[in-house]
């Protein structure tokens, strides 16, 4: 009699852990189907400063619930209230109504968009600049990150970091290349993209390099390329100092990350942002870029961005919030002739665009 109970307990066992097991599976594929969503609170002053009371008490109810942390991806809570994290469908349709919450939406991504340019421009000469204001400008760049030991980002001649700078200079994790910053670059930080994590603020795709020393790279004589288009290459205003925020992994560019980059640029006290990059959000409620600037313009800082390079149609352009500086596109003053050899010898001038 008493081994058929221990049989029996045997057999109630095994059924009690295969249902268990179908459970953790069941979860387990659960879990795999959830998204990234974006938790947009506004600020930490709206409503009467409720708004940080509000975030705190969803951002842990939420861990209390999932009992681990890694399913919240990013939070932010300097300027502006939210967070991102792994959600079911339902779960973000529930927290949209949750008193405090301004806009729910999923974690897209947005996309990244010579040396006569200032001449053409008619700004003012690296010479005729005054150097001690322009050199207590900060200019923030979100993008692909940086080259560091680039001539643009030379400290030569350049005075002690402004004081009033709370950033930081992160060294990384990739052992090849190290990351050091100077008294030009003087902040570098990277994100943790959930679809594509990154270890470096070194940019290893060339157009956050680009567009840093577009917008503020030191003079470098006897630019070229290939020969052509010899010059002075330097940025708009070349005696500001950069701090860089990657939030690109080569071409695709995270909400999530570009809002926390949003949140600590504005906390680490940038004076302008520059943004080579957008997406196609009609709605400036679930634009990381609108809510980004938004808040930072509360708080004095410029944001520029670019007005993108594709349509669908022509005159398509993204990053129209009202209270962003967008700049687009256009031609230049020159052009480039070089010569082309035919195969009867004959040569011909072209125009290289």
């Amino acid at each position: 009699m008493r081994g058929f109970y221990l049989l029996l307990d045997f057999n109630l066992l095994f059924i009690v852990s295969i249902f268990l097991g179908e459970a953790n599976i069941n979860e387990a594929k659960s879990e795999s189907t959830n998204k990234v969503y974006i938790v947009y609170m506004g600020g930490p002053s709206s409503r009467n400063g409720a708004g940080r009371n509000d975030h705190a008490q969803l951002l842990s109810e939420l861990m209390e619930r999932f009992k681990k942390t890694e399913s919240v991806v990013q939070t932010y809570k300097n300027s502006l209230l939210g967070f991102a994290a792994r959600l079911s469908e339902e779960e973000a349709k529930s927290i949209a109504q949750r008193p405090g919450v301004v806009s729910v939406f999923l974690d897209g991504f947005s996309q990244l968009h010579t040396t006569r340019s200032w001449d053409f421009l008619k700004t003012s000469s690296h010479s005729q600049l005054s150097w001690p204001t322009p050199a207590d400008t900060i200019i923030g760049i979100l993008d692909t990150g940086i080259w560091p030991e680039h001539l643009s980002f030379s400290d030569e001649n350049m005075g002690r970091i402004p004081p009033r700078w709370k950033g930081k200079c992160l060294s990384g994790k990739n052992s090849t290349y190290s990351f050091k910053c100077n008294r030009k670059l003087i902040g570098a930080r990277y994100y943790d993209d959930p679809h594509a994590p990154m270890v470096t603020a070194r940019d290893f795709h060339g157009h956050g390099t680009h567009v840093a020393s577009t917008a503020a790279g030191m003079p470098i004589r006897g630019a070229s390329y290939n020969g052509l288009a010899k010059g002075t290459a330097r940025g708009g205003s070349p005696s500001s100092r950069i701090a860089v925020y990657r939030v690109c992994a080569d071409e695709s560019c995270a909400d999530s990350s570009i809002l926390k980059a949003f949140d600590d640029a504005i906390a680490d006290g940038v004076d302008v942002l520059s943004i080579s990059l957008g997406g196609k959000s009609e709605d400036f409620l679930t634009d990381s870029v609108a809510i980004g600037a938004f808040h930072a313009v509360e708080k004095g800082i410029t944001v520029v961005c670019s007005a993108s390079n594709e349509g669908p149609s022509p005159g398509t352009v993204e990053n129209a919030a009202p209270w962003l500086v967008t700049v687009a596109a256009t031609t230049i003053d020159r052009d480039f002739e070089v010569d082309i050899v035919l195969g009867n010898s004959v040569v011909i001038k072209v125009r290289n665009f």
